[in-house]
C-alpha cells in the first residue's frame, strides 16, 4: 500500500504503534460510561453515569495510565478485544476500523480539529449525570440514555452492569 495512505487505511490493528493506537481514541468518553445488560435477551443500554475516574469537564480519564489498577473493571482495549467487545460504540474508530469501515469526518485524524466530535454530538462532554460513585445500583436504569447512533432502548429492563 502507498506509504501516504494514513496509517489507519494500511496498517491492522495490530500492527498499529502505542502512539497510532492511541490516536484512534475520538475522546467521546462513551467507553467510559456505565453500561447495562439486560439479563433476559442480553440488549445493552448506556447510561449517562460514567466512570468513577472520568473527568466530564476534559472529557477524558483522570488517572489514564494508573486506570486499570485503580477500576478493576476498566477494560484495556486491545485488537481482540475491539473485535469482541458488543458495547463498543458504533461510532468508535477502532470498532469501524476492524469493521473495515472509513472513519467519519469529525473524527479528529480526519477533521484535524479535537472539537469536531463534540460539534458532531458524538462526545458525551456537558451530557454526564454523575459518577458512578455517586448513583445507586438500583438507580442505573433510570439512568439510560439514547447517544447518537444508537437505538432508544428506554423500555423496561431488568440489568447488570458491565
Amino acid at each position: 500500500m502507498p506509504s501516504d495512505m494514513p496509517f489507519w487505511k494500511r496498517k491492522s490493528l495490530e500492527d498499529m504503534n502505542a502512539l497510532e493506537w492511541e490516536s484512534l481514541c475520538d475522546g467521546c468518553g462513551r467507553c467510559c460510561l456505565v453500561k447495562l445488560e439486560d439479563e433476559d435477551d442480553g440488549a445493552l443500554y448506556f447510561t449517562d453515569v460514567a466512570c468513577r475516574l472520568f473527568d466530564a469537564g476534559a472529557c477524558r480519564c483522570s488517572d489514564y495510565t494508573n486506570r486499570a489498577s485503580r477500576v478493576p473493571d476498566c477494560v484495556t482495549l486491545t485488537p481482540h478485544e475491539v473485535r469482541n467487545l458488543r458495547w463498543l460504540p458504533p461510532t468508535c474508530a477502532y470498532r469501524m476500523i476492524a469493521e473495515g469501515k472509513e472513519l467519519a469526518d469529525w473524527h479528529p485524524l480526519i477533521s484535524g480539529d479535537p472539537g469536531t466530535v463534540i460539534k458532531a454530538g458524538i462526545s458525551v462532554k456537558g451530557a454526564v449525570y454523575a459518577s458512578e460513585d455517586d448513583v445507586d445500583v438500583e438507580d442505573m436504569k433510570a439512568r439510560i440514555r439514547a447517544w447518537p447512533n444508537s437505538a432508544d432502548k428506554s423500555r423496561r429492563v431488568r440489568v447488570n452492569k458491565l
